[in-house]
């Protein structure tokens, strides 16, 4: 194995160590973001179905608020949001730079996107559960959680896959301007020092990384459809 690698990537052979260093990075920069996002674009999507025009908790105006929000940091392209976001990247964490210094930029540029994603997704819930839901006596949680977001499990595991795709291109983007990972070392090593092995390299990496991510995700999709309200109501009669 050592003597392939020598003979087809020599380069990333003599940087190995720094390659390793810069796959754990990335799975830094994936991870920990990725996770807060998932969660606060779980809670600002529903927040945005329940409180639109016709929801079930309808409030117009914190609607407004949270759709604007995310609208406008939905429009600023990612190196300029990482720019923008300088002082307060360097108020929260203490450096603008490195894996800690992509965090909170990384959140930003996921977090809207997502959320507007769950949004999308909860809205195709059928109105005709909800309302069954509420002739069961279910309360504005249990809608949340037995309806919405139980019935739109499927259609979750499709936009969760399609935002951490875009999120692996987004840590990309952040290593490029210095928060290190795969991007980083592509560019200063690869292109930087003309290593063309190095590119390729980085580049199967990313869509091995990809292809599992879309593989789990078409994988969680597929096993959850057809987990369906009335499903579950005709199993319950017939007990």
């Amino acid at each position: 194995m050592e003597d392939f690698i020598k003979t087809v990537a020599p380069n990333i052979w003599a940087y190995r160590t720094r390659f390793i260093q810069s796959l754990a990075d990335t799975w830094q920069l994936f991870l920990i973001p990725g996770l807060i996002s998932f969660f606060l674009g779980i809670f600002f999507g529903v927040i945005l179905t329940i409180t639109r025009k016709g929801g079930i908790k309808q409030n117009l105006v914190v609607f407004r608020i949270i759709d604007t929000i995310i609208n406008v940091f939905r429009a600023i392209p990612f190196v300029i949001l990482l720019i923008f976001l300088i002082p307060f990247t360097r108020l929260m964490v203490g450096t603008a730079i490195g894996v800690r210094g992509a965090v909170i930029p990384l959140i930003f540029g996921t977090a809207p996107f997502f959320s507007r994603q769950v949004e999308t997704a909860l809205a195709n819930v059928s109105p005709g559960k909800i309302e069954a839901a509420r002739a069961m006596g279910s309360g504005t949680f249990g809608l949340i959680f037995r309806v919405y977001l139980h019935e739109a499990v499927p259609e979750l595991a499709r936009v969760t896959t399609i935002t951490a795709i875009s999120l692996v291109g987004l840590t990309t983007m952040a290593g490029a301007v210095g928060a290190g990972g795969i991007g980083s070392f592509a560019i200063n090593y690869g292109q930087g020092q003309g290593h063309p092995d190095i590119v390729n390299v980085c580049v199967v990496v990313l869509l091995i990384a990809v292809c599992i991510i879309q593989a789990i995700g078409s994988f969680i999709a597929k096993k959850t459809t057809n987990r369906t309200f009335i499903h579950r109501i005709y199993k319950k009669d017939s007990v």
